[in-house]
């Protein structure tokens, strides 16, 4: 599973650089979200970058996304003795929207304009 944090509306993940799997979720993931038009990042970020984001307010979502879990919403982050609630401990939308997104075209709810699914008969 790789992690994603939208920190003042830019999708920020790791990049792959041996240590993260190059998941087909994980692409899909930064393949649809910058097709909506959000900024995404493939960067090295550090723990204090993180924690300095959930203390100011701009970490307004964070979620982990893999193939058996899709989007897995984190809720709270735990840091040095203190926790930090993301999204008001709730779903955010941008979450909501990425999992409806993905699901749908898995299950043919959602046109598939990336060709990534194949009908077998």
């Amino acid at each position: 599973m790789n992690m994603m944090f939208i920190i003042d509306n830019e999708v920020v993940t790791a990049p792959l650089d041996g240590t993260i799997l190059p998941g087909v979720t994980r692409d899909s993931c930064l393949t649809i979200l910058r097709d909506w038009g959000y900024r995404v990042s493939e960067r090295n970020f550090s723990i204090d970058e993180l924690i300095a984001a959930a203390k100011n307010g701009t970490l307004t979502e964070a979620f982990g996304c893999g193939t058996a879990a899709v989007i897995s919403p984190v809720g709270k982050i735990g840091y040095r003795d203190e926790c930090f609630e993301i999204s008001g401990n709730r779903v955010g939308p941008v979450q909501t929207r990425l999992y409806e997104q993905l699901t749908g075209i898995q299950w043919g709810r959602v046109e598939d304009t990336y060709g990534w699914t194949r009908i077998i008969g």
